[in-house]
């Protein structure tokens, strides 16, 4: 078992397997080892097999990592749950995953227990803290569990849903082999091999831990037997300072992360020792060029990309040195061949933006909607999940945009995220969204919305200031014509924004 926790408790018990950042809790690799054990037992007494899924609404806590572990396992599947969602979203999830056990914490047993009576799925429901409104403390139920219960353990694997950021949310299906134990998935080579996560790897662990890239980065790093620090909320201050304590090596962002940590003040920005750092990766949303640069500045050439999504179906790297010789690419392929195809399916040449399709990766299906998978293969095989970009003539990969959110304007395509780019920069600048909107004309025109820094005043001479600082840097055609102000985006705490639940304020078209 070389990649799977159990060997590292058993050669070095008192390893910290994580440590959790606010509280400082030490969770070691005995620990983790020992209680993923006993909850992995304590499901499997309640009659949950192998390819059973269950499903955890929590928030970055000891416990998350613990019940991951115990799914993996036994090769159950195992489902995370934004904690943003409301009850009715989780009831659809469970329902649609046919979780048969839910995991949750006091924050969240409201909605946990709103959304478990609202479906027969869950019947097993457990919380780390009191019990109450029928959840069953897990660790007092774990004292309960025969000592003759022996769990067939076999790899499982993550079931995530999609971020619905167009929609609903749906479930990515991925094969479930039923390995031995310390058969690593594939992710956790390409992560080992393409940045050398190793054991001696300290990693940063920022976002949520029940997004795609948290959950896979923090269980590969166990399997290779280094330390993760669990952030419980990003904070870009507090991120610093964790690096320079812990001496951290390894670090997964977003790029509204590298924004917020720019906008320090140079005094708080300068005043840590970050020369642990060996590889800061980003990926989860575009990264405005301009805010690459200044990272790459700031850290040296230690920052990475990468392009993939929960499908997994493509997977596109690239290190400093080749971003600043192909400056807003997002790598070339080392899972699966890119193609872009026009709206025929015919293949574009290099610099022509079209649809993103990946010829021989990973294959994937949709769970419970068939239609949506067929949508995502083309005849000759490939899959997509609907985003747009082009090739360079080296085989670069560029992004524009997803299909969902690019801009028709009298028959003009308009790609938002070139004025998103500009605004974000601003230092009066937050946040920004640009999408269409309807308009009675020209089918739809350029509008943004935006979050101010904090201290900044939203008023017409804001706008106007905004509006001219886009005309300066972009075709006038590309830039809003009006913008608009919110006090928080509705962002996705891994970066990606619903754009849907700002376009459904302008339902109504617009008039000249």
């Amino acid at each position: 078992m070389v990649d799977f926790p159990d060997a590292h408790a058993a050669a070095d018990p008192d390893r910290p397997a994580y440590i959790m950042a606010d509280s400082g809790t030490v969770v070691t690799y005995r620990e983790l080892v020992d209680d993923s054990r006993d909850i992995a037992k304590l499901l499997w007494s309640r009659g949950l097999r192998h390819g059973d899924c269950v499903a955890v609404l929590m928030e970055n806590s000891a416990s998350f990592p613990k019940i991951a572990w115990a799914a993996q396992r036994i090769g159950l599947r195992y489902v995370t749950l934004s904690t943003r969602l409301l009850p009715d979203e989780v009831a659809y999830i469970l329902r649609d995953s046919g979780a048969r056990a839910l995991f949750t914490s006091a924050r969240h047993l409201g909605t946990a227990a709103d959304a478990a009576d609202a479906t027969p799925a869950a019947e097993h429901r457990f919380v780390v803290d009191e019990p109450g409104r029928g959840f069953e403390n897990l660790w007092q139920e774990i004292d309960s569990v025969p000592d003759e219960v022996s769990p067939e353990e076999r790899e499982g694997v993550d079931l995530l849903y999609s971020s619905g950021t167009t929609g609903r949310p749906k479930g990515v299906v991925a094969e479930l082999p039923l390995h031995p134990l310390g058969t690593p998935p594939g992710v956790a080579g390409l992560l080992h091999n393409q940045w050398g996560i190793d054991r001696d790897s300290v990693y940063l662990s920022p976002a949520p831990l029940y997004h795609a890239a948290p959950l896979r980065f923090t269980m590969t790093v166990h399997r290779y037997g280094g330390t993760v620090i669990v952030m419980e909320r990003f904070d870009p201050e507090r991120a610093l300072e964790l690096v320079e304590r812990y001496r951290v090596t390894h670090t997964q962002m977003v790029p509204t992360m590298f924004i917020r940590m720019l906008k320090l003040p140079d005094e708080q920005r300068t005043g840590y020792d970050v020369s642990s750092l060996q590889v800061v990766i980003h990926a989860a949303a575009p990264c405005p060029p301009d805010t690459k640069r200044a990272m790459i500045d700031w850290f040296g050439p230690i920052v990475h990309e990468y392009y993939s999504s929960t499908e997994n179906s493509l997977f596109t790297a690239l290190d400093s040195h080749e971003w600043l010789a192909h400056p807003g690419s997002v790598g070339r392929a080392i899972l699966g061949v890119p193609h872009i195809l026009d709206e025929s399916g015919d293949e574009l040449p290099p610099g022509e933006s079209g649809t993103i399709w990946s010829e021989g990766g990973l294959l994937f299906e949709y769970l419970n909607d068939p239609v949506k998978t067929t949508e995502s293969r083309n005849e000759r095989g490939w899959t997509t999940v609907g985003d747009l970009g082009y090739l360079d003539k080296d085989g670069f990969l560029y992004l524009s945009d997803r299909r969902a959110d690019l801009i028709l304007s009298g028959g003009v395509n308009i790609y938002p995220r070139e004025s998103e780019d500009v605004l974000v920069v601003h230092p009066k600048v937050a946040d920004a969204a640009v999408f269409g909107i309807p308009h009675d004309e020209l089918g739809e025109v350029v509008h943004a919305v935006v979050q101010t820094a904090p201290g900044v005043i939203a008023d017409e001479g804001l706008e106007e200031e905004l509006l001219a600082f886009c005309r300066e840097k972009l075709s006038a055609f590309k830039c809003p014509r009006r913008i608009d102000f919110v006090d928080e985006m509705p962002r996705h705490a891994t970066g990606k924004l619903y754009k849907r639940l700002l376009r459904d304020r302008y339902a109504q078209p617009a008039v000249s």
